[in-house]
């Protein structure tokens, strides 16, 4: 697939919300993140992350290291992604 999505063969998925308006209430070090992310990341997923490593009492900068975990982890699984260190 190519377009705005990037070269993977991770599977996409229909959203049954609207993305963006998710997008919008996010925090803002989560928009941040996801801004930058790697993949094209569902808001609704990134925020079930960020409240999971916010309840357990994650700092803000500990919750975003969560999320480059998650997202290196996916990486790995694609086989078209080179990760480079």
């Amino acid at each position: 697939m190519t377009g705005n999505l990037g070269s993977t063969a991770l599977k996409r998925r229909r959203r049954a919300t609207n993305p963006m308006m998710t997008y919008d209430t996010l925090p803002q070090p989560l928009r941040s993140w996801l801004a930058e992310a790697a993949l094209p990341w569902s808001p609704k997923s990134c925020k079930r992350i960020w409240d999971k490593a916010r309840t357990n009492g994650l700092s803000i900068d500990d919750t975003i290291v969560v999320l480059n975990k998650v997202e290196r982890k996916t990486l790995s699984q694609d086989k078209h992604y080179v990760f480079v260190n």
